[in-house]
């Protein structure tokens, strides 16, 4: 397999694809010597790093959702990241994103993800895992064989037991994975829920919050938008949602990771930037962001990391 990936990888460079319906990762020299396992560091671009449980992390963590088809976007676009994210591309964007000082990953327990992170660990690979937990989670199972830092609660289960009143089972939820030894913690869409969850005093140690509000009921979305719905309402991004959900972040003092910062690929090239600054900006020294990455087109990583390195290093 090695030697399939280092061909492959090398043909490419040798060819300069730029067409991007057949474009790979951003061919360099460091891919290419990628393609048997872990990067040499880059010594002048290194995330800064957060104290989070007893690790330090990057304050820049990989998200997930691109790997596996979640574009947030539609179907067609979803469908085209999970051709390109084979097992190879899997592995060598965690072993580029590691070579860059990110050394955190919000992984999501689904599908072929446990294989894919065998194999990157196999490489000599290492990542500190957040865990996304959904309903169908076996929380003791995904501790016993993946040995995670933490456990979070994914937003999509906390913001409908808000909406339906049954916030008290998902603190009891959290109750039991603190049994577990992991930092436990709970992801939301609603700046509302880390209020309530702040003024209940759960025993939680970290909060992640998507910047927009994207699970708002047919209601919540027609008070906000004059009367009106839009199509595909669980995926309205709406720019006045970030500032709410980043004032919510900065009341609390446990570490939190805002995520959708570039709103899952609607915000432009020339307003990526300012996304970043932003959101650090915005949110505390003991906090991260959660980014999600698909360069099929250019080195999103490299890009990602220089700017996060620049942010932080100046402030």
């Amino acid at each position: 397999m090695a030697n399939t990936r280092r061909e492959f990888l090398q043909s490419s460079a040798a060819l300069a694809v730029g067409v991007m319906g057949s474009a790979t990762l951003a061919v360099t020299p460091d891919t290419v010597a990628q393609a048997t396992g872990p990067l040499v560091p880059h010594p002048e671009v290194q995330i800064p790093k957060m104290k989070f449980g007893s690790a330090e992390i990057s304050r820049l963590v990989l998200g997930v959702n691109p790997m596996y088809g979640f574009s947030h976007y539609n179907s067609n676009y979803s469908s085209a990241m999970r051709d390109w994210y084979t097992q190879d591309k899997v592995c060598e964007v965690l072993h580029r994103a590691n070579s860059f000082g990110i050394n955190a990953f919000n992984y999501v327990n689904m599908g072929r993800a446990p294989q894919d992170l065998a194999r990157f660990q196999a490489e000599g690979g290492k990542m500190h895992l957040i865990v996304q937990m959904t309903a169908k989670d076996d929380a003791a199972e995904i501790v016993k064989n993946l040995r995670p830092l933490a456990l979070q609660r994914r937003g999509e289960e906390i913001d409908l037991a808000f909406r339906n009143g049954a916030m008290a089972s998902e603190r009891e939820w959290c109750k039991r994975a603190r049994d577990m030894g992991v930092l436990v913690g709970v992801g939301t869409h609603k700046p509302e829920v880390i209020d309530l969850v702040e003024s209940q005093g759960w025993d939680i140690d970290f909060y992640s919050g998507c910047v927009y509000n994207r699970t708002r009921t047919p209601d919540e979305w027609r008070k906000v938008l004059n009367g009106q719905l839009m199509e595909m309402a669980s995926d309205i991004y709406m720019q006045s949602d970030p500032a709410r959900m980043y004032a919510a972040i900065r009341k609390t003092s446990k570490p939190c990771f805002a995520f959708k910062i570039l709103a899952a690929g609607r915000i432009g090239d020339n307003g990526v930037e300012q996304a970043f600054r932003t959101a650090y900006a915005s949110i505390k020294p003991n906090d991260g962001v959660y980014v999600g990455v698909f360069p099929r087109r250019k080195d999103e990583i490299r890009e990602d990391a220089e700017l996060v390195h620049s942010i932080l290093t100046a402030a």
